[in-house]
């Protein structure tokens, strides 16, 4: 018997049920506070809940003064023990790409040498290569609008391809791992190219990915028809991978990757969870929402110097009355840094350079502009318990604009850079621990007696 049922559609039944659990979902906010729950598992100050320990990445956002106070201080990024600075110098300066070394280093916890990252590098290119007609059959049949969406999709079908997708021992895991670092720009973008031919109509085509290429190159190579791109432009795309492949085991995806691994699942489902997690525009959806703010203030604004203009404008987005009225000035503040973070100063110095050869300065020098005013704004027209500053959001998203990528990969391109630091919490899950989690949830709802369905009321529902 078929269904009378549009699966698209929100029924006015629906709408019903929907006030119904609007009705009886609400918590007192003030539950939180008498029984100490931190809310987001941080607490007042932003300062996370300790749930487990990592030597994968480390996060400073403030120290101990000398009289043993905690004090903010200027953000600081170790991937292994190596300041991020130290680490995107090292490649920079000598003129290499660092996306393949830096996944060496956080999963294996050292630097590679020469002849191991050499190796390493071939593994990947070897790995680069989809079964045998799944583009055809996985990704170019029902195409997703939303590419996150098609690349979970494309992880969750790859288990069927692996004949041993549920061992859980640390060679098949890694192997597993590494596979998903090499096919995650392949499945992202031959995902947006389905897309961008079943949905926009636009000329559908498909690169093989070069073997010597790095990660970012390949990304290029495959995206464009002509396959061209600028040393400058390989070179910012590969320093925003390496800058988004890790960041602590507290973020949204990576702690749902330990959680999920905790349960002793496969890695396709780990992965494809911690995908759920980070489509959110709270989580890696963020720098769409950063690039489409800036579109709608340089509509709103006829002046790109007028600095009462801009403030006024950022106050009506704290007050949601303008863009999607959020209340939300995306790209600024962090769950953890407070005057800076460091992945945003990097950054910053990069996309300068980009848009010098693009020849957006003009743009550039908003951003700038709001990057200093913006702290202020919030400052002024909210209560905050710690600093305010730009998160590597702000910049990442105009990075992609300037290199003319299509916003539906910018989320998919912030995956293809944290599959490393996912894949090295799920081994360290994997290592040491053998507990599933399983935080406490403190029951509100008072008990009640069970009414009998002759006797209920069917708005009170008593």
């Amino acid at each position: 018997m078929s269904s009378s049922y549009n699966f698209t559609k929100i029924t006015p039944e629906i709408v019903d049920l929907a006030s119904l659990c609007t009705k009886n979902g609400g918590i007192d906010v003030e539950l939180y506070s008498k029984y100490d729950v931190k809310r987001g598992l941080r607490d007042i100050n932003g300062k996370g809940v300790l749930a487990g320990l990592t030597e994968i990445s480390e996060i400073i956002s403030s120290k101990t003064d000398a009289e043993g106070n905690s004090v903010q201080c200027d953000g600081e990024l170790y991937y292994r023990g190596y300041n991020i600075i130290d680490l995107v110098a090292g490649f920079t300066q000598e003129r290499r790409f660092g996306f393949e070394e830096i996944t060496y280093l956080l999963l294996f916890g050292e630097l590679p040498g020469t002849e191991q990252l050499d190796s390493f590098k071939r593994i990947l290119s070897d790995y680069r290569q989809l079964p045998t007609t799944f583009v055809r059959d996985i990704i170019m049949k029902s195409p997703s609008e939303d590419i996150m969406n098609g690349l979970a999709r494309g992880v969750l079908t790859l288990y069927s391809y692996d004949d041993m997708p549920n061992d859980t021992s640390i060679p098949n895991v890694l192997r597993q791992s590494l596979e998903l670092i090499a096919l995650f720009p392949l499945i992202a973008v031959y995902s947006y190219q389905a897309k961008a031919y079943y949905h926009d109509g636009d000329s559908f085509f498909i690169h093989q990915p070069v073997g010597e290429y790095s990660t970012a190159e390949n990304i290029l190579h495959m995206l464009r028809p002509d396959s061209k791109f600028t040393d400058l432009e390989a070179i910012i795309l590969d320093l925003a991978l390496v800058l988004h492949a890790e960041h602590g085991g507290g973020n949204n995806s990576t702690f749902t990757t330990h959680v999920v691994t905790s349960s002793g699942t496969d890695t396709y489902s780990a992965i494809a969870a911690a995908l759920g997690s980070l489509k959110g525009p709270k989580h890696g959806g963020a720098n769409i929402k950063v690039t489409m703010m800036f579109e709608d203030m340089k509509d709103k604004l006829s002046d790109w110097e007028d600095e009462d203009a801009i403030r006024d404008y950022l106050a009506k987005l704290l007050h949601k009355e303008a863009f999607d009225r959020s209340g939300l000035i995306y790209g600024m503040g962090h769950a953890v840094y407070s005057i800076s973070d460091p992945r945003a100063s990097i950054l910053r110095q990069a996309v300068k350079k980009l848009s010098e050869e693009k020849h957006m300065e003009k743009e550039y020098a908003l951003y700038n502009k709001i990057e200093r005013i913006a702290p202020e704004v919030i400052a002024q027209e909210r209560r905050i318990y710690k600093g305010v500053s730009a998160n590597i959001d702000f910049y990442s998203g105009f990075a992609y604009s300037i290199l003319g990528l299509p916003p539906e990969l910018y989320t998919p391109i912030f995956a293809i850079a944290r599959i490393a630091g996912w894949s090295a919490h799920r081994i360290e899950e994997l290592i040491n621990c053998n507990k599933i989690i399983r935080p406490a949830y403190r029951a509100v709802q008072a008990q009640r007696e069970y009414v009998p369905l002759s006797h209920r009321n069917g708005e009170t529902g008593e």
